[in-house]
């Protein structure tokens, strides 16, 4: 008998651009492992790396003395993805409308609203200590 996966899953890595992949794999990972849809497996992986993209670049300057914290928190209907930093904190109404037509050609600024289209709920609260948390909602049985 194969013992059912946890409800709850963490990885830590350095802000280095370089182990991004790793996240993305931690997370797929523990998607298949539940039997998810592929379907919704890339819309977590995608949502998911571009946190982590953006909690390693932005929040964290790329400093590799700084971690990222991805955390997967699986109940019987829903994924909460949790990634936090340690950056200098981040205030989403500041972002451009990467819809507004002065910056539909712009080629960075898209991240939090991709992230948005593809989960069904995304906050952001205030770390321990600063940074930023961003807890992204996803339904399991929309797929």
């Amino acid at each position: 008998m194969t013992p059912a996966p946890s409800n709850s899953a963490r990885l830590v890595i350095p802000s280095d651009p370089h182990r991004i992949a790793e996240a993305d794999e931690f997370l797929e990972n523990a998607l298949r492992a539940r039997g998810i849809p592929d379907a919704l497996v890339t819309d977590v992986a995608i949502a998911s790396t571009e946190l982590v993209n953006n909690a390693i670049v932005h929040g964290n300057k790329s400093n590799p003395n700084k971690t990222v914290t991805v955390e997967l928190i699986f109940t019987d209907t829903d994924l909460t993805v949790r990634v936090t930093d340690q950056g200098e904190g981040f205030n989403p109404t500041e972002i451009p409308d990467p819809l507004a037509e002065e910056n539909l050609l712009r080629e960075v600024g898209r991240g939090v609203f991709i992230v948005r289209s593809l989960m069904d709920e995304v906050r952001y609260e205030a770390g321990p200590g600063g940074g930023t948390v961003v807890v992204a909602r996803k339904n399991l049985s929309s797929g």
